[in-house]
């Protein structure tokens, strides 16, 4: 049961990242910038995050809290002189911190207790919590990037009027 968390944990992660990476390759440098409105994120600045919070959370994971003295949350926020590729590299370098550890556990570890923010939580449930927290990222990136896009969107899953067509093919790969 450990182990099929650890790479049931490491398969969903994996989802989430390629949803943003396949969300990416339809946009142009500008678009990263895009905001619906002044109080809203572009994806430029929920990259920025996810790369503060990964980076914090997952370095040295089982043996420091996960809010690193070095992370600076506030500044996640504001825009950085960046390009189109400084993004995806900060993106990449994030879930490769994320995933290397997670890779790196081993079943007895799940049980351990951690800390965020001085928080004691069980190595298994810090990464439900994460689980929970990129996927809410990832579909704010992928519903600004749809926005920008319009009608040159390409959808990332069933496109509208395909559900038949997608089950259809279900059945006969799962047969």
């Amino acid at each position: 049961m450990q182990t099929g968390f650890l790479k049931d944990s490491i398969k969903r992660f994996s989802y989430y990242k390629e949803l943003g990476d396949k969300t990416f390759e339809q946009l142009e440098e500008k678009d990263f910038f895009f905001q619906p409105n002044e109080a809203s994120n572009s994806i430029a600045i929920i990259i920025q995050h996810l790369y503060g919070n990964m980076l914090s959370r997952w370095t040295n994971f089982l043996t420091e809290d996960g809010e690193k003295d070095w992370r600076k949350r506030d500044a996640e926020f504001e825009p950085m002189e960046c390009n189109k590729a400084d993004l995806v590299s900060f993106w990449n370098d994030g879930w490769k911190c994320l995933l290397d550890t997670l890779q790196s556990l081993q079943p007895d570890d799940l049980e351990k207790t951690i800390y965020i923010r001085t928080e004691p939580l069980k190595v298994y449930d810090a990464i439900l919590r994460q689980l929970a927290h990129y996927p809410y990222h990832v579909g704010q990136i992928v519903y600004i990037g749809r926005m920008v896009k319009d009608n040159e969107w390409k959808s990332l899953s069933v496109p509208k009027g395909g559900t038949a067509a997608f089950n259809e093919s279900m059945k006969e790969k799962n047969k």
